[in-house]
């Protein structure tokens, strides 16, 4: 695996374009009654807009983000980018993390901090060696090329880039796509992995013959996320079916861009409906930065048609995750409040924490990051 230190540097060019397409927006009009109820509000949009042309230094962040060290890794002829911030201290344990969808690998950056010196952060447990790369298709990675790049083909990337790190054992996490992707790694080669620890479910159980009925809880679950399907759905529908139609549109234009994604941060986070409450605009403007300037809406989005018609999302009757397993569940994910039961979650992995949080979202690591690394530490700390 050949690996080389990389650097974020936008050219100038493209920032100032990004400017200009801003300005240039033609804006719909909305109806006066409905606020967000029939897609992200007009005013808040232009609102963000507006910081986002002239109100916000991606410079700043750029450079504050290259404080980490960057590295790019070759796999499957794709060059990866991930970040690797080795722990403070020693013995650690090298962890691996995945964000989703419409997330960045920034999404757990307020992690490292806590993971690899928790010490010097009043957190008891060991320091990690993290590493969190961005999803084939994501911002600094590159783009799949062809079709074949689901959440089960990137867990076997994800050996492959541990293990060409150096590392023999090694843990596993994330959420949203990347629960999927840590969830593949244990399914398919679970001898590496120490444990695994999850805070989303991607992935659904065998509900087929032989296995045991639905508990009052879990049927409940099935029955808010058919009722959420209904009314929410509609964006996964297009991007599993359609994500090249839609990604015109949203590389072409920033205000369709930010529309698209910011809707689903203000729905699927705990936010209450008050987006800036939870969220700083500095951080959605630099994921959206991270979207525009490499071009990867539309391949992010690919995932999901990946997610549609290649890797299942439904386990097979003999699937069973054996690797230890932990689950965060925060109060607010977006599917039901506290979903999914603990029955649900035991029928596909070998469940040796469960945790039930306070508050958070869908988006944990930013929005409860020290809630979600003492999980992780105590997790990993019991199996040591």
């Amino acid at each position: 695996m050949r690996v080389e230190p990389f650097e974020i540097a936008v050219p100038d060019a493209v920032l100032v374009d990004l400017q200009r397409r801003i300005e240039h927006t033609r804006w719909p009009d909305e109806v006066e009654d409905v606020d967000w109820g029939q897609g992200t509000q007009l005013a808040y949009l232009r609102s963000l807009l507006d910081q986002w042309a002239s109100g916000f230094d991606w410079r700043a962040a750029e450079a504050e983000l290259n404080r980490l060290p960057h590295f790019r890794a070759e796999l499957a002829g794709l060059w990866i980018h991930f970040v690797h911030v080795r722990a403070a201290s020693e013995p650690s344990i090298p962890l691996v993390l995945t964000h989703g969808w419409p997330s960045t690998f920034l999404e757990m950056l307020p992690l490292v901090p806590l993971l690899t010196d928790p010490s010097a952060h009043g957190i008891d447990g060991p320091a990690f060696d993290v590493v969190i790369p961005s999803l084939p298709g994501y911002g600094f990675s590159d783009r799949p090329r062809t079709t074949g790049m689901s959440t089960r083909a990137i867990g076997a990337l994800w050996h492959e880039l541990m293990q060409g790190l150096g590392y023999r054992r090694y843990g596993a996490g994330g959420t949203d796509f990347g629960a999927g992707v840590a969830t593949f790694m244990a399914l398919e080669v679970p001898e590496p992995l120490i444990g695994l620890h999850l805070t989303f479910l991607e992935e659904r159980p065998y509900d087929g013959a032989g296995a045991r009925p639905l508990s009052e809880a879990e049927r409940a679950y099935l029955d808010d996320s058919e009722a959420w399907e209904r009314d929410e759905y509609a964006y996964a529908a297009i991007q599993g079916t359609k994500p090249q139609t839609a990604g015109y549109g949203l590389n072409d234009s920033p205000a369709g861009l930010a529309a698209w994604v910011i809707e689903k941060w203000r729905s699927w986070g705990d936010t209450a409906g008050e987006l800036d409450e939870r969220f700083s605009r500095d951080l959605l403007l630099s994921t959206l930065t991270v979207y525009w300037v490499t071009e990867t809406i539309t391949s992010s989005m690919r995932l999901y048609w990946e997610q549609r018609h290649g890797a299942a999302p439904t386990f097979g009757r003999d699937e069973f995750v054996t690797v230890p397993t932990a689950f965060a569940r925060f109060a607010h994910e977006y599917i039901s409040e506290g979903a999914p039961p603990r029955e649900y979650v035991e029928r596909m992995y070998a469940l040796e924490r469960w945790t039930d949080m306070p508050r958070g979202g869908h988006f944990a690591a930013l929005e409860e990051p020290r809630l979600l690394a003492e999980d992780i530490a105590a997790f990993f700390g019991a199996l040591r």
